[in-house]
């Protein structure tokens, strides 16, 4: 009985090259298959692409670790994954044309706050989607932003607008206006009013 657990712990099923070869196939598969369905997937802006990322680890799982499912086929899959993207990583590294070519370019989507809608469409992204992003960074909404960028890898940049001069005035002048008011309200109180 316990060589029997020892056995299909660590015995591989399928040959040293098979186990190698299969995360090496489905490593490209896939760099390829999410370049061309371009950095929304990467974004995971809504619930659907979330779950086509959940369900295409599950897909292609048996196509890497085949009829094997020893720890030791395993280990050398995960391996083998880890050392192909450690690879290609720093070959692209090297070669900045090639690197641009397989992460695709950056796209800019809102510019000096205006939005570009055939950006937003060739990106498959709706505005909604775009706003809930800016919101999850901390912005009010879209009117509040001067620049946004769709990165290669999927994450959305966002740069606030900054106020113009007269609007910086008449933030400065309701600040000072307020730390008056509350030091009257100290005097009236019979505190000594606070340093600004």
């Amino acid at each position: 009985m316990h060589s029997k657990i020892w056995t299909d712990m660590f015995v591989l099923v399928l040959p040293v090259a098979e186990k190698i070869l299969r995360p090496v196939v489905v490593y490209f598969f896939l760099i390829i298959g999410l370049r061309l369905a371009g950095k929304r997937e990467l974004a995971q802006l809504n619930p659907f692409d979330l779950v086509v990322l959940l369900t295409l680890s599950n897909t292609v799982q048996n196509a890497i670790i085949g009829d094997d499912n020893s720890v030791t086929g395993g280990l050398l899959g995960a391996a083998t994954l880890l050392l192909v993207n450690y690879l290609v990583v720093r070959f692209l590294y090297k070669h900045a044309k090639l690197d641009r070519l397989v992460e695709g370019e950056t796209d800019v989507l809102i510019e000096d706050g205006k939005i570009h809608d055939e950006r937003l469409r060739k990106e498959l992204l709706t505005r909604a989607e775009v706003e809930a992003a800016a919101h999850r960074q901390g912005f009010g909404s879209l009117d509040d932003v001067s620049r946004a960028v769709l990165e290669s890898g999927g994450t959305l940049s966002f740069i606030a607008k900054k106020p113009d001069p007269e609007e910086q005035r008449h933030r400065e002048l309701l600040a000072r206006l307020d730390q008056m008011a509350r030091d009257v309200a100290q005097l009236r109180m019979g505190n000594a009013p606070s340093a600004t």
